[in-house]
């Protein structure tokens, strides 16, 4: 995985601008920490130079000496405080908001990238991959600002000391210098590693805890173990190559760049001493200056690893954040949303790949006040018209009119507040039923939630509920039965009382007496309204006003009810089907009660 570490930087560092002020504060105090953590060896080189080798020890000089050197150390200690905390909270503010636009920019993009995109992989670059990105503002940018200056610090204040000695000493930075690069030329590539198999760790067990129950029912416990397993154990052997990576280039490699620079200036010190007496001062403030020089490498090489996790995963967001797929958006000018409901098809095709047409050449008119069906069998092209007046897709051929005006002209506000859609698989938040319901639009009252409610015959079960419309549902309402979590997305429906009605074989979890009343219902809803309904069952669509038959992506036939019975084509063998599956199933029901009722007597 190659990464443009210059381009991430630069759009890492547009976070910071915000925070201007906050960073000047932050990197003054760090300026007076870090000087005041330079005078400590200066005052005691003064202290053995000036005093305690010449055996010159009087009273107030060394009180003013050991009071200066307190209060610097309790100064650096305190103002260490401040600019830490300074630091970490400007690096919190700047990931929270990176972590704010990569959730809304996802909320903004097609569904079309959904369809191709695991979504463990999507949770893992929102959380793994930004809490990476956070630990590098907490740890790493802080500690390389803070080092950093304190290594520039050490540097001016060894040539105080010692001019030539600080120019050797300069010897040892390009070999600092092509440690850091080495390290980060190899951890680069076993993090890229290590973070997508992560990412695919978290897309797997989405996966099985998604579909736990057809996992159970057919025995696939041990195949997924097996391939869980996998790759955990290639996410393994790129954690085991990267720490053998740290334990060889880290700590171990500095430390003999230390011992080399000891050597280096005792040596220097050493020859010095056949010429002119060594100041012991001075050898002690060069080789504290050498243990203070090191120990930040030491921390900036050991944080190197969190820099090198933080770039891979900062460039798998912005990666996320470039996706260009967003939901298609108004092209026209209308300022008017939708006023009668009227939909049109024109010689509409469409295809998911860009290879396949799902539907080809589609034509056909609601009018306001009308009921249209859409049947055929699996893969037919239903859903995918539906999908097409939503606007979560785009098709590439034809027209979608509402009122007479292309659908790209509507925002999408307009269009999705005057049409309601109802899905066969009714999805649930985890809030209040009531929440559900009005979704957190506070200008619904208690009175119109409850109307809507009754109106799908939802209030009886809410009602028995502990706490009623208060009651809290788990993730996806999966407490409730199908049926009820069917209602619900009714009632979430008819209380914003749209103009066009969709239904996606909206009744196809709810029984049998439900759907008669259900079905009584949405008669009701469809007057004065556009309905388009998706069905299944036959028998729920027979008051159409028009049933639109498709086949392979095609409308094959066309009519009322009655009228595609008498064509006899693949409307009416697809009755005849369901019609002897229900006798069939009746017979069934039959035979089974009237064995058990001669096993009571």
């Amino acid at each position: 995985m190659k990464i443009e570490h210059s381009s991430v930087h630069k759009r890492l560092f547009r976070y910071t601008i915000p925070h201007k002020k906050s960073f000047f504060l932050a990197f003054t105090l760090l300026l007076i920490a870090t000087a005041a953590d330079l005078l400590g060896p200066i005052l005691i080189k003064i202290f053995i130079d000036d005093y305690l080798t010449p055996k010159y020890l009087p009273l107030q000089p060394l009180v003013w000496l050991a009071s200066s050197y307190l209060l610097l150390q309790l100064l650096k200690i305190v103002v260490q405080y401040f600019q830490l905390l300074q630091f970490q909270k400007i690096a919190l503010q700047i990931i929270q908001q990176i972590r704010i636009d990569v959730f809304s920019h996802v909320h903004r993009l097609a569904l079309r990238f959904f369809d191709n995109t695991p979504t463990g992989s999507l949770v893992s670059r929102i959380t793994n991959d930004t809490e990476a990105m956070k630990e590098m503002f907490v740890e790493v940018i802080a500690v390389f600002i803070q080092n950093g200056v304190f290594l520039i610090g050490i540097f001016i204040a060894m040539f105080m000391l010692d001019v030539k000695l600080a120019f050797y000493c300069l010897v040892l930075l390009p070999f600092i210098w092509g440690l850091m690069k080495l390290y980060q030329h190899y951890s680069a590539i076993y993090y890229g590693q290590l973070r997508e198999k992560l990412s695919q760790l978290n897309a797997k067990l989405h996966e099985s805890l998604q579909g736990m129950s057809i996992i159970q029912l057919f025995r696939q416990e041990k195949r997924l173990r097996s391939e869980f397993e996998e790759i955990n154990d290639e996410h393994y052997k790129a954690g085991m190559r990267n720490i053998k990576l740290d334990g060889l280039l880290l700590r171990p490699a500095v430390e003999i760049l230390y011992i080399l620079a000891v050597i280096l200036v005792l040596s220097y010190f050493g020859i010095s001493v056949a010429d002119s007496p060594v100041k012991i001062g001075v050898l002690y403030a060069f080789i504290n200056y050498l243990d203070r020089f090191f120990e930040p490498v030491n921390e900036m090489m050991q944080r190197l690893s969190m820099y090198q996790q933080a770039m891979v995963s900062a460039s798998r967001v912005f990666d996320l954040m470039d996706e260009k797929e967003k939901n298609p958006v108004m092209t026209g000018e209308q300022k008017q949303g939708v006023q009668k409901g009227t939909v049109e098809f024109r010689n509409v095709t469409f295809s998911y790949d860009g290879v396949r047409d799902v539907l080809s050449d589609i034509s056909f008119t609601v009018n306001e006040g009308e009921t249209v069906a859409l049947v055929g069998h699996t893969g037919s092209g239903k859903s995918s018209i539906i999908n097409l007046l939503m606007r979560f897709y785009e098709q590439q051929k034809g027209d979608i009119l509402i009122d007479n005006k292309p659908l790209s002209s509507f925002s999408n506000k307009q269009l999705r507040d005057e049409v309601g859609l109802v899905l066969q698989d009714a999805f649930l938040f985890a809030d209040t039923v009531k929440r559900n319901i009005t979704l957190h639009e506070d200008h619904f009252s208690d009175e119109q939630v409850k109307a809507a409610a009754k109106f799908v015959q939802a209030h009886a079960f809410i009602e028995a509920l502990p706490n009623k419309y208060n009651e809290v549902l788990v993730e996806r309402g999966s407490t409730l039965s199908s049926g009820q979590r069917q209602l619900l997305a009714f009632a979430r429906t008819v209380i914003r009382n749209p103009k066009i009605l969709i239904l996606d074989e909206a009744t196809a979890h709810i029984d049998t007496e439900t759907e008669e009343a259900i079905q009584e219902v949405l008669r009701d809803m469809g007057k004065g309204r556009t309905t388009i309904a998706i069905a299944h069952r036959l028998s729920t669509i027979q008051h159409a006003d028009c049933i639109l038959v498709l086949h392979k992506g095609k409308i094959v036939e066309k009519g009322t009810h009655a009228e595609l019975l008498n064509k006899c084509g693949l409307y009416y063998n697809m009755y005849q089907l369901q019609h002897s599956e229900k006798e069939e199933n009746f017979s069934k029901e039959t035979g089974v009660k009237e064995i058990y009722t001669e096993l009571i007597e």
